[in-house]
């Protein structure tokens, strides 16, 4: 995969975003922990703020990173920005207003693998990063594009009621762009953002077609 800039032109937008924003990067962590709460206390309203964070968070991404820092090193980061901004108006849109977003762990296949995609997006994504020689500030961290893929899929594997499709098909998209990126510049934790992509697509989407059957059989 051809790429426009340099290993080092990639790892020096991280630290020049680290160096403009901080300490954002402290407040998005806190954000997603959040987030993670909420989702255990489970009602109408909690929902909608749940919605609005990870709207936030995409916002935040397709605005102050891809548009503000990406753009100077790939021309590609402005669709990228956009679609981000996308993202962020879709869960806005269906969490927020629509309240088609409904969060709630439970202890069974899918609760679990989306904590494992939570604890994987904000613990151990950063410590592989560590492990792998890259320091902060020159590294991607929570709040960033592609942990914070891995992170939405934990969470959108929390929902207990029917995703709406369009709602998975940004994450999914960025989930193999980021992975082919990924690998090509050495930023080997993010093969959890391909498997987040894969798995968390396909369970959801499995989950909701048998909530669907469930129903269905239920109405006869």
């Amino acid at each position: 995969m051809n790429l426009p800039f340099s290993v080092e032109q990639f790892f020096s937008v991280f630290e020049q975003y680290h160096q403009a924003v901080w300490p954002m990067p402290i407040a998005l962590n806190l954000l997603g922990i959040v987030a993670v709460f909420l989702a255990f206390r489970k009602t109408r309203e909690l929902n909608r703020s749940i919605a609005a964070i990870l709207s936030f968070f995409w916002f935040w991404i397709g605005i102050a990173y891809h548009f503000a820092f990406f753009t100077a090193i790939n021309p590609a980061a402005y669709a990228f920005a956009t679609l981000f901004v996308i993202q962020g108006i879709l869960f806005m849109m269906f969490g927020v207003f629509k309240k088609r977003l409904s969060f709630g762990f439970k202890l069974n296949a899918y609760g679990i693998t989306g904590a494992l995609l939570i604890l994987y997006a904000m613990v151990i994504y950063p410590l592989l990063g560590y492990a792998l020689g890259h320091d902060y500030p020159r590294t991607p961290t929570f709040g960033l594009p592609c942990p914070t893929t891995i992170f939405t899929f934990g969470l959108l594997l929390w929902t207990d009621v029917k995703v709406p499709k369009v709602v998975l098909i940004i994450p999914f998209l960025w989930s193999i762009i980021g992975f082919m990126a990924a690998v090509n510049l050495g930023v080997l934790q993010d093969i959890g953002l391909l498997v987040a992509g894969l798995v968390g697509t396909t369970l959801v989407m499995l989950r909701d077609r048998q909530s669907l059957k469930t129903a269905g059989e239920t109405q006869r």
